[in-house]
């Protein structure tokens, strides 16, 4: 099949410029001011903005064993409303994906029922539990491309060696949780003076900050990728910098939620504001933004970590940490950093979509003739209210519900073909 997009203000080449883009079945054929050629599919993507499609390096799936909470459909149709063409699941599910039959179980699910690419993070440690090694030698077989015990942190620094070493022999990355079980306690938000108002107990950054610091020796040692997950204070952010300084192999991610959210959002009580790492102060959350404009922060990743109505109606103290992130990511990004001029839109591009496809070695993430037609348009114009009626996860832990942010994914395609579509978008003839 032939697919022509026509007018679009394409990001090719660094910079936003008119283009027209002819898809020729799963790969992107040829990038042009204007091209009249015959297609079966014409898109007119006039007065609209074109994006190669997101990847997402830290989604939470939860299936197997807790679709109640969001399976593998529901989820990629969310990451395709939002713009994402690639998914990348953590492995805590139940049970914990540290096989090669749940890693298969995955893809082949992904691959006839999902709206888009899902790669597959296998575990670390058995279960989780940070006790044995996990068999990665058969997952790797299978198709994972990374291993974490994310949801959780091996506190064993000589397991966690002994793990890092092992690993580094095929070439993946570790990615660490970053938190120290005995100082975060039974913290419910970042230790500080809002915890104190609320009295509720605090996990202090340092429990994230020693864990940072430990992994990176731990990588030295073993000459492994290390990959840090949902970075969120300085010092952590100061750490990876001098690391990447040294020329260790360190990179990290930073959710939207700590790029645009501080510790006083939780004075409300609103558990959709519980997550780990919890909430940040304000220093903290321009770090993260001083990081990530310096290169320190290689990507932006949602942390997607689903959770059902009943699970979050609880007290405080009792609701489960996480935050629903992929259907919100880009235009909130968008309208609360972009149109303030914090950073610029090229910018975001690059760490949701052409940086994480290098970090994985992917033939996509940029829109280049040659490449897989993942494509995203957007219209900057409108905007779009978030709500419970109109999210399409299964769950809406969100703290951005009744918010409206400037921007709408019209339109997300994945390998040539259509994933996620908005009515009013329409545009498309022939």
């Amino acid at each position: 099949m032939k697919r022509l997009i026509k007018n679009g203000l394409v990001y090719y080449q660094g910079k936003f410029s008119q283009q027209d883009i002819l898809i020729v079945g799963k790969r992107i054929s040829e990038i042009a001011p204007s091209i009249n050629k015959p297609a079966d599919m014409v898109t007119d993507a006039t007065g609209r903005h074109v994006f190669p499609g997101f990847i997402d390096m830290h989604v939470h799936l939860r299936d197997p064993g807790q679709t109640h909470k969001e399976d593998i459909v529901t989820g990629s149709r969310a990451a395709a409303r939002g713009g994402f063409t690639t998914i990348c699941c953590m492995p805590n599910t139940e049970p914990v994906v540290d096989n090669a039959a749940t890693v298969e179980y995955i893809k082949r699910k992904a691959n006839d029922l999902g709206s888009c690419k899902v790669m597959v993070i296998g575990a670390l440690t058995k279960k989780s539990e940070g006790k044995q090694i996990a068999e990665t030698a058969a997952m790797i077989k299978a198709g994972i491309v990374a291993v974490s015990d994310d949801g959780h942190c091996v506190q064993n620094a000589k397991l966690k060696l002994n793990a890092m070493k092992y690993v580094s022999s095929f070439g993946l990355a570790v990615i660490t949780h970053a938190e120290d079980y005995n100082l975060a306690g039974k913290g419910q938000i970042n230790a500080g003076k809002v915890s104190t108002m609320l009295g509720l107990s605090g996990m202090p950054s340092l429990a994230e900050d020693i864990i940072v610091a430990r992994d990176i020796l731990l990588a030295k040692s073993a000459k492994c990728r290390l990959h840090l997950a949902h970075t969120s204070t300085a010092l952590s952010l100061q750490m990876v910098r001098v690391a990447k300084e040294q020329g260790l192999r360190v990179t990290c991610e930073v959710t939207p939620h700590h790029l645009l959210l501080t510790e006083d959002a939780c004075i409300g009580f609103d558990t959709n504001t519980k997550v780990k790492p919890p909430l940040r102060t304000e220093s903290d959350r321009q770090a993260c933004i001083t990081a990530l404009k310096d290169g320190t922060i290689d990507f932006i990743a949602t942390d997607h970590a689903p959770h059902s109505d009943f699970e979050k109606e609880h007290e405080f103290t009792l609701a489960p940490y996480g935050i629903n992130g992929l259907e919100t990511a880009f235009i909130s990004l968008f309208d609360r950093l972009v149109l303030s001029e914090i950073i610029p839109l090229e910018f975001l591009i690059e760490k949701m979509a052409v940086k994480p496809a290098e970090f994985l070695g992917l033939n996509r993430g940029v829109i280049e003739p040659g490449k897989e037609a993942d494509i995203v348009i957007a219209d900057l114009t409108k905007s779009t209210k978030i709500d419970t009626d109109n999210l399409l996860s299964k769950s809406k832990n969100t703290p951005f519900l009744g918010e409206t942010f400037r921007g709408t994914i019209c339109e997300t395609i994945a390998d040539g073909k259509t994933t996620w579509k908005a009515a009013p978008c329409d545009n498309n003839a022939g």
